[in-house]
């Protein structure tokens, strides 16, 4: 593991105030011009990981409310997310049985995801190896094996108590049959 790569997965681990500053070095480390929507975006995912285009939109519209400049539409969004996807500024995660994608600011590393198949909150579980790919395939068919994404699917223990049942129980009730282990 190179040395950016240990500074980023230590990022990820520990919580770290990350002020517009850090991500006008992230951009034009990138080569991408530092706007305000960017710096916007990035700030919003960096406080809410695992969030979807329609939901950054929304917390850009309410700052925008309280001051902040330049609103978004959604149609902004989803290209500035695809444009800091592409540079490598966010990491675009897409769970089974969603809708839309989410997006989360931290890269660099082999993490995967537990999302609460009944609430839907999505949690990063690192990787016990911790590089790609944690898996290996039966068979390759003669592809070079670039990631293995693992999403692990469960009930939550805030979904569990406040339904006062088995987590089995609230899968089923959610339509998720595979087994689900209490």
């Amino acid at each position: 593991m190179s040395s950016e790569q240990a500074l980023r997965t230590h990022e990820a681990h520990v919580r770290v105030a990350r002020d517009a500053d850090f991500w006008r070095e992230r951009l034009h480390a990138a080569d991408l011009r530092v706007t305000d929507q960017r710096l916007l975006v990035l700030d919003i995912l960096d406080a809410h990981p695992h969030s979807d285009a329609a939901f950054v939109t929304a917390e850009a519209q309410s700052r925008s409310r309280q001051g902040a400049k330049s609103p978004l539409t959604l149609q902004g969004t989803h290209v500035i997310l695809q444009q800091l996807f592409v540079a490598g500024l966010l990491r675009r995660v897409d769970l089974p049985g969603t809708r839309s994608a989410r997006y989360e600011t931290r890269v660099g590393d082999n993490h995967h995801h537990v999302e609460c198949v009944v609430c839907g909150r999505i949690e990063d579980v690192d990787c016990v190896l911790g590089e790609a790919p944690c898996l290996t395939p039966s068979q390759t068919h003669g592809m070079q094996i670039l990631e293995a994404d693992i999403v692990f699917r469960g009930v939550c223990a805030e979904c569990a108590a406040a339904f006062d049942e088995q987590p089995r129980d609230l899968a089923e009730a959610q339509g998720f049959t595979s087994p689900v282990t209490p």
